[in-house]
């Protein structure tokens, strides 16, 4: 389904109550615009992607659930969209347990998918023209267990995930316990790499010349995990970041001169979940770090600022997404000239500078469309972003150019 951009786009806004009347003043930013916004759902009554790709044809492959994990009737659901968001093909892998959908890669032969599949790790390769299984592998590796993410290098496909989870029905965090794993390029395992003693859920893993660097959650989430480890998966080193209460990280990204950028939520400080952004350099020394929420200016004890994706940009600073919104049936503000309704979630982003002053802010959504949360983002050719939208479908929302 596609829809016409008619959103409004709200950059930095101040809100305040006087009373009991509630106001909104926006502040501007040049921030990028909408090029175009689609969606489209799955055969269960809702879907919620939580990885996007910008692909080599120019076309974008978004994937997820359709379905509940809650209640095991998830099914993968693999979206590919062309470069005006026009539906190419979508894919639907289920069987009778847990099945999740968590990031994708481009190989030369295929898209790589690394999931959960009846609650065993996963790696299936679709085919890009038409998105048919060329090859599954499951693997047991523990109780509930599931592949978050994966590399390729040479003939070595490494993936990160976790086993032993004691939480199987949990979409995103998961406390169980971390492990690397080494396939070659048709799935087959060659060994695994027990990261429990550092890590509960192993979320990223990326290379850079000749190491690795998997970042996730500590156990507990009280701190983000950084581990850098050499090819054969050695463990170099382990270090954490955060402060005294709970901080969960979930996005990763290294830019060219190897400098590592993590992101994701934090209550350190805070007075509800806010945006945590780091930039450390290769032997994970802090460069800065950033706590930046509450975009739409409603009281800050009820705001949630969820974050889920980052990428390095070309200027040496880095690009995060979020969802913006409250959870909280007592609250439930609005905000009088804007349309702004706080339990209304809005797409987030944020862009850092080289030295991790923000460049701009930016939220997308209004109360006529509904929920929007920002799931993950990936840099277009063209200067712009593609960002996958929770909107009870797999939203792909592509914004002009911004570098």
């Amino acid at each position: 389904m596609r829809f016409n951009p008619i959103l409004i786009i709200i950059s930095c806004i101040s809100c305040y109550e006087k009373q009991g009347v509630k106001n909104c003043e926006t502040m501007s930013y040049d921030t990028p615009e909408i090029q175009w916004f689609s969606s489209y759902n799955g055969s269960e009554e809702e879907s919620h992607g939580h990885f996007i790709k910008s692909l080599s044809d120019g076309s974008f492959l978004q994937i997820g659930e359709t379905g509940f994990v809650h209640n095991l009737s998830s099914k993968i659901l693999i979206i590919k969209v062309n470069s005006n968001g026009d539906l190419i093909w979508k894919k639907e892998i289920s069987s009778s347990g847990i099945n999740m959908g968590n990031s994708i890669i481009e190989m030369d032969n295929g898209y790589l998918i690394s999931c959960s599949i009846d609650d065993d790790s996963a790696l299936i390769l679709l085919d890009k023209f038409n998105g048919e299984i060329i090859f599954s592998s499951q693997f047991d590796n523990g109780g509930s267990d599931a592949y978050e993410h994966s590399i390729s290098f040479g003939d070595t496909i490494a993936s990160v995930g976790y086993y032993d989870a004691d939480d199987r029905k949990n979409t995103f965090y998961t406390e169980g316990k971390g492990i690397l794993s080494f396939h070659d390029e048709k799935g087959i395992k060659n060994y695994d790499v027990d990261l429990s003693i550092y890590i509960s859920q192993a979320y990223r893993i990326k290379k850079y010349k000749e190491f690795l660097y998997i970042s996730g959650l500590s156990y507990g989430a009280e701190d983000y995990t950084l581990i850098k480890t050499n090819l054969k998966g050695e463990i170099i080193w382990k270090k954490s970041y955060g402060g005294e209460r709970n901080d969960h990280n979930f996005g990763m990204d290294i830019n060219d001169i190897g400098e590592i950028f993590l992101t994701g939520h934090t209550l350190s400080g805070t007075q509800n979940w806010d945006t945590y952004t780091i930039k450390v350099d290769l032997e994970g020394n802090k460069i800065w770090e950033s706590v930046v929420g509450n975009p739409r200016g409603f009281n800050p004890k009820y705001i949630h600022d969820e974050v889920w994706g980052i990428k390095n940009t070309p200027d040496g600073g880095c690009i995060i997404v979020a969802g913006t919104g409250d959870e909280y049936e007592d609250y439930n503000r609005t905000c009088s000239n804007t349309n702004q309704n706080s339990s209304i979630w809005n797409v987030y982003l944020i862009k850092f500078m080289n030295d991790g002053q923000i460049d701009w802010e930016v939220t997308y959504g209004n109360k006529s469309l509904g929920n929007w949360a920002g799931e993950d983002i990936d840099l277009t050719d063209d200067g712009g972003a593609i960002i996958a939208v929770d909107n009870g479908e797999f939203g792909f929302l592509k914004i002009k150019s911004f570098n």
